[in-house]
């Protein structure tokens, strides 16, 4: 395995447009990155750069040390997994599986050897005869990976490969693709448009957004400190509620928006907001820190509920806040009717806070002068 070292890695298409803007990160050797964000960000051209399909505008790629700026793909021992399986429909599993190998002129009995060790590997020992054509998605999404696993490549290269699939079977494929992962040690870079993918596989994520890196770090930690409110409302299903208002002292803190006031006791934030006083933030509450009270001793805000969706083990309510929509995250239990006013706390250690203007996280280092 290999690490791969991006250093002020720009892609610039000859009408102008910035595919990627100054990409810089290190992957670490064995490690699963994961890079995230909505069509148009720049993460499939990102791979496509490290693959070498893409040429590089400016900046250094480096692979297991070495730079590769200049080298053809297949001089970089890399393996890609595309969105579609690209699988020949005329050739078995075995062929398909060690088509790469034959081409790269390894011997017929090292080529059946590696082929049957992959093939146990993911469970496909029994369909080494097989056509795609008898296969179902699974089983061809895992001939996909097959294919670059026999090749025991440095890095191995991901794009949307479960995008085709499922729900069902991208659940399961996720796990086999993490358990593979932690089964080889394999340094993979992963791409992936789904929210859900990314928190789930990557040991890291690289959030990029028109092309330019928003944050990187571990799923949780992008969960729980998002840098801006890109990555805030990006990362979450539902997504963060966001309120906008301005920070006020007038007999205790609270936010003054449209739709009422919202009092503040003791927040842990409270001294990065020191400098905000008077001034517009936004508030983000995720869904599940914004809590159902039984009265309203202890209400933050009063919402009327819109919405009830069941979704089994949980339960979202879409509430109206004035004329503005917020979405609860509550354990299943007993609820009055759509229409009713519902009253919520929130878990104030939890609460999120953002410069409007600029869209950063607020924070004591970002504290107005």
């Amino acid at each position: 395995m290999a690490t791969v070292c991006l250093d002020r890695v720009r892609k610039v298409y000859p009408n102008g447009h910035i595919g990627v803007a100054g990409a810089s990160f290190d992957i670490a050797d064995g490690e699963l990155l994961v890079l995230v964000g909505p069509s148009g960000c720049g993460k499939t051209t990102l791979l496509r750069m490290i693959a070498g399909l893409e040429s590089i505008s400016d900046g250094t790629l480096s692979i297991a040390g070495r730079v590769v700026n200049d080298v053809a793909p297949k001089e970089r021992d890399i393996a890609m997994v595309f969105q579609n399986y690209a699988l020949y429909p005329h050739m078995t599993v075995a062929e398909n599986l060690g088509f790469g190998l034959h081409l790269r002129g390894h011997k017929p009995a090292e080529i059946e050897q590696r082929v049957r060790e992959v093939a146990k590997t993911l469970e496909l020992d029994q369909r080494l005869g097989s056509k795609p054509a008898a296969l179902s998605g699974g089983q061809r999404q895992r001939v996909a990976l097959g294919r670059a696993l026999v090749r025991n490549p440095k890095v191995f290269l991901l794009d949307e490969p479960l995008s085709n699939l499922d729900a069902k079977l991208r659940l399961s494929m996720r796990v086999e693709i993490a358990r593979l992962h932690r089964q080889l040690g394999a340094t993979m870079i992963y791409v992936t448009h789904d929210q859900v993918e990314a928190m789930t596989l990557g040991q890291r994520i690289v959030m990029l957004d028109g092309g330019v890196i928003q944050q990187i770090d571990t799923p949780m930690n992008l969960y729980e400190r998002p840098a801006n409110l890109f990555v805030a409302s990006f990362l979450g299903s539902p997504a963060m509620n966001l309120l906008r208002g301005t920070w006020r002292a007038d007999n205790g803190l609270k936010l003054a928006t449209t739709q009422g006031d919202i009092a503040f006791g003791s927040v842990p934030q409270a001294s990065s907001l020191e400098g905000w006083l008077n001034r517009e933030v936004i508030l983000g509450v995720r869904p599940e820190d914004l809590r159902l009270l039984d009265s309203n001793a202890d209400a933050a805000i009063e919402a009327t509920l819109e919405v009830i969706e069941p979704v089994g083990n949980e339960v979202f309510l879409n509430l109206r806040y004035g004329n503005q929509a917020l979405v609860a995250r509550t354990p299943p239990r007993t609820l009055p009717e759509p229409g009713s006013t519902l009253h919520f706390g929130f878990a104030w250690e939890r609460l999120h806070f953002f410069d409007p203007q600029a869209g950063v996280r607020i924070t004591p280092l970002s504290r107005s002068p």
